[in-house]
């Protein structure tokens, strides 16, 4: 469902003005739905009540909308229980978090589980996940919360403590320790998240690993993976990165099922441990641990629980690896089986740098929010060449070489990630990911340093420099490229135009970047009226100076009413235009524009300055207007509004950003995406009356004003 356009830069500005104040670190996490945990604990401990979470409650919405929705037989035996009367002496964690605490249950969310299972190997990531300082005994509410990374913030979670069950068994993810539920409560807290435990069905790992982290996710297919895969994985884990794996089905309706080796095609798995031991005959072997979030189902192959191979081991030799015996989902084998076996392996980096080499590298990161909008800046990819250009643009500076004496090539090393957002939580409401990806651009030196939106013919007539492996569908799209320093365009894209979506853009770079998005800015420059033009009047002059005589009277000054009859006598004459001429509401703007002494009417030379801006905004319409259909492409608006403001740069200068050319779209487009000539003289009208407005505010000229409530009414209902 996308956002009007009110709402989502509103949204938008606060979640700026919220980091502006350190609001959505790790230290400040926003509170997610306004809730906040400690002000909710107390109210419930002063009043001896447990927390009812009326944002998340305990009915059949919050399971979800289809398969676990009001029609659904699954949902019929469903009761919400608190541990409390689920167990005995429940506790929120048994001994210490460990991987086989998650045990799947009926929600195919084995991708999230998987990305748990590797959360639980690194303490301080897991704690800043699950706060510790929650228990069934001391200070409990029946309130408990969770953080997590959401789309450049970290939020904060406040469920309470009822889960679904059906005959006091838990329906979803459990624990092996029955009365432990620290898992049961994240699942649900992640479900809260996107809206219903349904909306978790169905993902990559490397969603949830980012999720939990913060960090970004590399991808390695097993037949493409470079040959240094161990000596990867190993760096990987001893840094802390979080890893995952799978084995693709062909076969959809296949999803989920073992094969005689005992491992699961179509399913998620956690790789917790990567060793190199000497076997009995002194070889070295090397072997990789996996877990299955099933807590069952295991590899039945080389080096499986009980299989002949441990017994080629010393004692020291197993205790380091912790085997033993036990159908929990978790197993070895060899690296060897490893790759023949499993189809993909994901790897989320806590720092892109963890698998290049040994040295500690500090990384730039820097993130831009963005949105396509249908008909503005949603152009699809580089195969639609009349739309491909309007995308956002993102300017990314490469400004240092990478510090690696013993690495010929040289360049700038840096990790590019496109993600789209939100549309799990929308799938309820139909939405589905698009297929996503993006390309990179060498900027010319000549062009350094401009900020302008790049063109359609830098596009048709320049190769990109990069791009992403393929457009996919995936939650993200990650790719690791080296090139020179420079200026470069990054150009972020669905694979079809039209289609609507917000989307985050992160550069992880070795050496300082900085990336920014292209017209970010809004700028202008103090008006002052047009002069009226010298020399003789044209016919078209001589016949508006007759129209308004005979129309204004002895006043000599015209309503909005009679400037509609004016204007559309003059514009009639333009066959060419194929207009039925300006609306009322249109010549109101047009006299909240000119109406310089607060009369509401316009006198002659009021009109006479009206009069110049329409004919020179006349002619560019009939620029793009090349068709004579009585309309422009939205696509194009861009050109047509940075061509009008050329015109009036001088006078009433103004500068756009992206986010005010995808208003313009959303408000002045028609069904059709295209804008008719009303439509286009009202928004031009409009845009130079606000900035005009402004301007009369900004009294300190530093580009900020305020307004009191009454102020911006009378500023924005007259205009």
């Amino acid at each position: 469902m996308p956002y009007t356009p009110s709402g989502f830069f509103c949204d938008r500005l606060i979640r700026e003005r919220e980091r502006r104040d350190g609001e959505g670190s790790l230290n400040k996490p926003l509170r997610f739905n306004g809730q906040d945990f400690n002000t909710l604990r107390q109210e419930c401990l002063q009043k001896k009540s447990l927390f009812e979470d009326d944002s998340f409650p305990a009915t059949v919405e919050s399971l979800g909308f289809k398969e676990l929705g009001h029609k659904s037989n699954k949902v019929k035996n469903i009761v919400w229980k608190r541990p409390k009367e689920i167990c005995e002496n429940p506790q929120f964690i048994v001994g210490g978090a460990s991987r086989t605490d998650i045990c799947q249950g009926d929600l195919g969310d084995c991708w999230l589980l998987a990305a748990i299972a590797c959360l639980t190997l690194n303490e301080k990531l897991l704690y800043r996940v699950v706060p510790a300082e929650q228990s069934y005994s001391e200070r409990y509410g029946g309130i408990f919360h969770f953080q997590f990374w959401r789309y450049g913030d970290w939020v904060d979670v406040v469920i309470d403590d009822r889960i679904p069950t059906v005959n006091n068994q838990l329906v979803f993810t459990k624990s092996a320790e029955r009365n432990e539920f620290w898992s049961a409560l994240l699942e649900k807290a992640y479900a809260k998240l996107h809206g219903s435990y349904e909306a978790l069905k169905g993902g990559n790992t490397t969603e949830a690993m980012e999720d939990f982290t913060g960090g970004v996710t590399e991808f390695y297919e097993m037949k493409e993976a470079p040959k240094e895969l161990y000596k990867i994985m190993k760096k990987a884990l001893e840094r802390g990165s979080l890893m995952g794996c799978s084995i693709d089905s062909l076969v959809p309706a296949r999803l989920e099922t073992r094969t005689v080796t005992g491992l699961v095609k179509g399913h998620a798995y956690s790789v917790t441990a990567v060793e190199e031991c000497k076997a009995s005959q002194a070889s070295k072997v090397r072997l990789v641990r996996l877990r299955n979030p099933w807590g069952q189902v295991e590899w039945n192959g080389p080096w499986s629980d009980n299989s002949k191979e441990w017994t080629s081991l010393s004692k020291n030799e197993k205790d380091k690896l912790q085997h033993q015996s036990a159908e929990d989902g978790e197993f070895w084998m060899s690296f060897e089986d490893f790759r023949k076996n499993y189809t993909k392996i994901e790897i989320c980096n806590l720092t892109p740098d963890a698998l290049e080499d040994d040295k500690i590298h500090k990384w730039t990161v820097s993130m831009n929010e963005g949105r396509w909008v249908r008909g503005c800046s949603a152009g699809g990819c580089r195969n639609y060449p009349d739309t491909f250009w309007t995308n956002p643009q993102y300017r990314l500076r490469l400004l240092e070489e990478d510090d690696d004496p013993e690495d010929s090539e040289v360049g700038c090393t840096f990790v590019v990630a496109l993600m789209q957002k939100n549309r799990r939580k929308e799938r309820k409401m139909g939405a589905n990911l698009f297929t996503i990806g993006f390309s990179i651009y060498e900027v010319p030196k000549e062009m350094h340093g401009n900020k302008q939106h790049m063109q359609k013919d830098f596009f048709l007539i320049n190769a990109s420099k990069a791009r992403s492996k393929a457009y996919i569908n995936l939650r993200e799209v990650t790719q690791r490229f080296r090139l020179s320093p420079g200026e470069y365009v990054i150009v972020p894209s669905t694979y079809e135009p039209h289609q609507e979506g917000e989307f985050i853009l992160r550069v992880f770079s070795e050496k300082k970047n900085t990336s920014e998005e292209i017209e970010n800015r809004i700028e202008a420059d103090h008006p002052v009226p047009a002069p009226a033009s010298a020399g003789e009047e044209s016919e078209d002059d001589q016949q508006f100076r007759s129209i308004f005589q005979e129309i204004a009277g002895d006043e000599m000054e015209i309503t909005a009413n009679e400037l509609k009859n004016v204007l559309n006598r003059v514009i009639s004459k333009h066959k060419d235009l194929n207009t039925e001429g300006f609306s009322l509401e249109s010549c109101r703007s047009m006299i909240a524009l000119m109406d310089m002494d607060g009369t509401g009417r316009l006198n002659l030379q009021e009109f006479r300055h009206l009069w110049n801006k329409i004919k020179q905004w006349q002619g560019i319409f009939k620029h793009y207007n090349a068709d004579q259909s009585g309309s422009i492409n939205s696509y194009e608006m861009r050109n047509a509004i940075n061509d009008a403001v050329m015109c009036l740069v001088s006078r009433s200068g103004f500068r756009l950003n992206n986010q005010l050319y995808d208003i313009i779209t959303m408000r002045y487009a028609n069904e059709n995406m295209n804008i008719d000539f009303d439509s286009f003289i009202s928004c031009l009208v409009r845009l130079e009356a606000m900035f005009r407005a402004f301007q009369a505010f900004d009294q300190e000229g530093d580009g900020t004003i305020r307004l009191s409530v009454l102020e911006w009414l009378q500023l924005t209902m007259y205009t």
